[in-house]
């Protein structure tokens, strides 16, 4: 029998059980750490897009950047090109733009389009746009190299062709073989002026020949005021025929032999950047099925638009053929 005084028996306290974690414990620690890493390569890709690449695809964030724009092919519209100049014009990470040219010219309002965008840029911004021709820079896309601080080409490289053509294929004589008629309602003498179911009246001719005329002129005096020389210079030069770029020096069409490498490394050196220049470029769209399906005009290049092979309109253009 134990005294009251007695101290009971000693218990040892119980040993806590470890608590075991939940699944959605687990689940929200895990789901967490990816959204972490997520938004961590989300910012580092953040940052390169908005610094840009260089040619080899790495993203720099430096000012010593040269922005290049390509002209290639047919002059066809002005919007790409001129939302491309108005992105690096407006970048202060870019120093200098050169219009790398390679193009027999195209559409006469797409080429004097753009010529006024850039000679608008360099007048907006003091930033250098430096033209480098290619094999081809004629025509219309001579009228925009114009309008650059400087034109370089290569010896065999061809510009010049400063020149208006308006044509269009008459198919009259096909008609009349396949007993066919065309039926036209007018108001207006010169409505149909231009018809390629007949030949031009004389009317007619002196009426296109003076709208012809008429550019030539504006493309002339464009090509004077973006080369600081008068309009009697270039008009013995406006016979719509080319040089190369070793004939063209001595006439005041460009500035300077060299190619692409040259025309970069002399407009780095002009603003400032002893080192190598980073080159930028317009970033590629990316075509995907939803562009294609529904007429994305970016997925004209992979298949033409049935409904623009359908368009022969007589066009007035600066293009060397």
């Amino acid at each position: 029998m134990t005294d009251a005084n007695t101290p009971a028996e000693f218990s040892p306290a119980p040993v806590p059980q470890k608590r075991k974690r939940s699944f959605w414990f687990w689940l929200l620690v895990g789901g967490g750490s990816v959204t972490v890493l997520v938004l961590f390569f989300a910012g580092i890709l953040w940052l390169m897009v908005g610094s840009g690449f260089n040619d080899d695809g790495f993203s720099s964030i430096s000012s010593n950047k040269i922005a290049v724009v390509d002209i290639d092919g047919v002059i066809l519209s002005a919007d790409k090109t001129d939302e491309q100049l108005r992105k690096f014009a407006d970048d202060d990470s870019v120093k200098a733009i050169i219009l790398h040219i390679n193009s027999p010219g195209g559409g006469a309002a797409a080429s004097q389009e753009i010529y006024h965008e850039v000679m608008r840029l360099r007048e907006k911004t003091r930033k250098p746009i430096v033209a480098s021709v290619e094999s081809v820079g004629a025509s219309g896309a001579y009228y925009i190299a114009s309008a650059c601080n400087k034109i370089y080409a290569n010896d065999a490289s061809v510009v010049g062709s400063i020149g208006v053509i308006m044509e269009w294929v008459n198919y009259g004589d096909l008609l009349r073989w396949a007993k066919l008629k065309q039926i036209t309602l007018k108001a207006g003498e010169l409505k149909d002026a231009g018809s390629p179911t007949r030949d031009l009246t004389p009317k007619e001719q002196a009426y296109f020949q003076g709208l012809v005329d008429n550019m030539h002129g504006q493309f002339i005096h464009d090509v004077s005021l973006g080369r600081h020389l008068p309009d009697t210079k270039i008009a013995p030069l406006a016979t719509g025929q080319v040089w190369t770029g070793q004939q063209a020096l001595p006439l005041g069409l460009i500035d300077r032999i060299g190619g692409f490498r040259v025309a970069l490394i002399d407009t780095a050196r002009s603003v400032g950047i002893s080192g190598e220049p980073i080159v930028v470029r317009p970033a590629r769209p990316r075509i995907g099925l939803l562009d294609i399906l529904t007429g994305s005009p970016d997925s004209d290049s992979l298949f033409p638009n049935p409904g623009k092979l359908l368009e022969q309109n007589a066009g007035f253009y600066f293009l060397w053929k």
